[in-house]
């Protein structure tokens, strides 16, 4: 399953992806997938190495998916828990850090409510020599990497199950819509979707969406040949979002990261941004509705688009999760600090 054409160390960000690097994963994630549907879900890939989950913020989804994935793949797991650890007690996040690599940690998942935590110690990892892998499991208001590799292989598999690929995704428009201003969801799939040829349109209010969020989104890239540059839009309204979108991504109000009142209420933003069966008329008859969770029922999303099995990838997104973050925790530990795969 090992594939040349990775090589990738760390997954800190997602802005300097190859076309290459997506394709390599959907197609690990895939067989992945193949391996939890059998009777035995494990295999023996990262047997004998060591996983910590480094979560200095609180998550459900995004550490339990981590750990079955690991658990997964054999490896021996451990797990921090900032509320019973000496950081109460004045030790560093580095120092943390290199206390777990003391153990033997080959592998290092970090959340932080800071953004550039996990690149810092990807930094001192490489500054040490010790060959340890870092994945960014969100950043502050930075980057989600594995959360938008996960809504790209469902994205690409609703498309096409069997042989998914980054070329189903050329073309097609996807809404995301919600709180982009403190979502590193968004940052991440704008990253992700746009190199893979994607229209993104964004939409929501100006105070969650301002005009200057784009500038950083304006970098070359390496594009597939025939897709075009960077596409990526921005509504202050719904309606010309929805219009005959493909795909349409709810974002969470991240109310914990807001640290002014940029919204009048929550009723007056779901009464002119909440999903409705009726608002995604708009869209195309065969639009599918993601939110990477965890969901406000009612605000961002009406519970009965979020429950139809015709319409809601939401689930999909979760169980897809464990075969993506499988596929990346195996492909970042098979990589040798040179960048050469054992």
């Amino acid at each position: 399953m090992t594939n040349a054409a990775w090589d990738r160390h760390h997954i800190v960000s997602l802005a300097d992806f190859r076309p290459v690097e997506y394709e390599t994963i959907l197609e690990t994630a895939l067989s992945f997938r193949e391996v939890l549907s059998r009777r035995t879900k494990k295999v023996p890939a990262l047997q004998g190495q060591v996983v910590t989950n480094l979560f200095f913020e609180p998550s459900t989804r995004t550490r339990s998916s981590f750990e079955l994935a690991a658990k997964r793949l054999s490896a021996d797991i451990l797990n921090f828990s900032p509320g019973s650890s000496s950081l109460s007690k004045g030790e560093t996040i580095l120092d943390t850090a290199k206390t777990y690599l003391a153990m033997g940690t080959n592998l290092m998942v970090i959340r932080h409510a800071q953004a550039g935590v996990p690149s810092t110690i990807a930094r001192e990892m490489d500054r040490l020599g010790v060959g340890v892998g870092v994945l960014n499991a969100g950043d502050g208001q930075h980057e989600h990497p594995s959360q938008a590799l996960l809504d790209l292989f469902t994205l690409c598999t609703a498309l096409n199950q069997q042989t998914p690929t980054i070329y189903d995704l050329q073309g097609k428009k996807i809404a995301i819509v919600g709180d982009i201003l403190h979502s590193r969801v968004a940052r991440s799939n704008l990253w992700s979707l746009t190199a893979c040829g994607a229209e993104v349109h964004l939409a929501a209010p100006p105070t969650l969406l301002p005009k200057a969020f784009l500038a950083a989104f304006q970098t070359p890239l390496e594009m597939p040949q025939g897709f075009l540059k960077r596409q990526i839009y921005l509504h202050w309204q719904l309606a010309p979002a929805l219009q005959d979108a493909d795909f349409v991504m709810a974002l969470r109000l991240q109310r914990e990261r807001m640290s002014e009142h940029l919204l009048p209420s929550l009723r007056e933003y779901q009464r002119s941004f909440g999903l409705t069966r009726d608002r995604i008329s708009r869209c195309r008859p065969t639009v599918k509705i993601l939110h990477p969770g965890p969901t406000n029922r009612g605000v961002e999303l009406s519970s009965d688009l979020m429950d139809d099995p015709e319409l809601s990838l939401v689930s999909r997104q979760v169980t897809n999760g464990v075969a993506v973050r499988m596929a990346l925790l195996y492909l970042m530990g098979g990589v040798e600090s040179n960048g050469v795969r054992e």
